[in-house]
């Protein structure tokens, strides 16, 4: 009699949801380390940083985690280590593209966007080879 358990069910939901906002806390995490390495750890000087808290806020995420990105981001606890890198490219069809991506290993990274670039019919280019040509004006973020 599988199923008719009221603590099955429950378990089965409850497992899915965790897994789901383990997922988008991990995310704001990286953002909060990133906001705080590149500005500083103060919210009121680093306004990167208090979206990103406002964020993770409003994703009812714990104020200890909050507080623990922030000192991992700003060098005060050990933690993995994110780089902003950006990387340059040509694109089917002539098509300058600039890929800016948030990684802890930046040869994988390189690898995985060469490879994207390569299958696609792109060239990933050296930096400054199509940066030139672009004026940074917002942020597009595409889930998978």
């Amino acid at each position: 009699m599988s199923g008719h358990s009221k603590w099955a069910q429950i378990k089965r939901k409850k497992g899915v949801t965790d897994q789901k906002r383990g997922a988008l806390f991990s995310k704001l995490a990286k953002e909060i380390v990133i906001a705080a390495k590149s500005g500083g750890g103060n919210p009121d000087g680093n306004a990167r940083l208090r979206t990103a808290i406002d964020r993770a806020k409003a994703a009812s995420m714990p104020n200890e985690n909050i507080k623990q990105a922030i000192l991992r981001g700003s060098g005060q606890l050990p933690g993995q280590v994110y780089e902003e890198i950006s990387y340059e490219g040509i694109g089917p069809g002539g098509i300058a593209i600039m890929v800016r991506c948030l990684t802890d290993s930046r040869n994988r990274s390189s690898a995985n966007i060469r490879h994207i670039f390569t299958k696609s019919g792109g060239n990933l280019g050296k930096s400054g080879s199509v940066s030139y040509l672009f004026q940074f004006v917002g942020l597009i973020t595409i889930s998978r």
